[in-house]
């Protein structure tokens, strides 16, 4: 079973199905993702990725209720305390 997130075009190159490529957001970490399976796919869709090529365009609503989702499942650390303070 695989798990994805959403993430959000930034930009889009390549001027044929073939060549076309995306670079996607991930809340600050981006990749370049191919987007043959997706012609129709454009800056600032969300898009669901497996194995380097995007799958599927998902509505706005729908990516951010999962961002929020996996926010609340994983949290960021909390700042590390330095020796001083401790």
């Amino acid at each position: 079973m695989c798990l994805t997130i959403p993430g959000r075009i930034a930009s889009v190159e390549g001027e044929t199905p073939e060549t076309r490529s995306a670079i996607v957001d991930y809340s600050g970490i981006r990749k370049r993702v191919h987007l043959v399976y997706l012609p129709e796919a454009r800056p600032g869709d969300y898009v669901l990725v497996h194995a380097g090529f995007a799958t599927e365009v998902i509505p706005e609503a729908e990516a951010l209720e999962a961002l929020r989702t996996w926010a609340s499942l994983h949290p960021p650390a909390p700042a590390a305390q330095s020796a001083e303070g401790t």
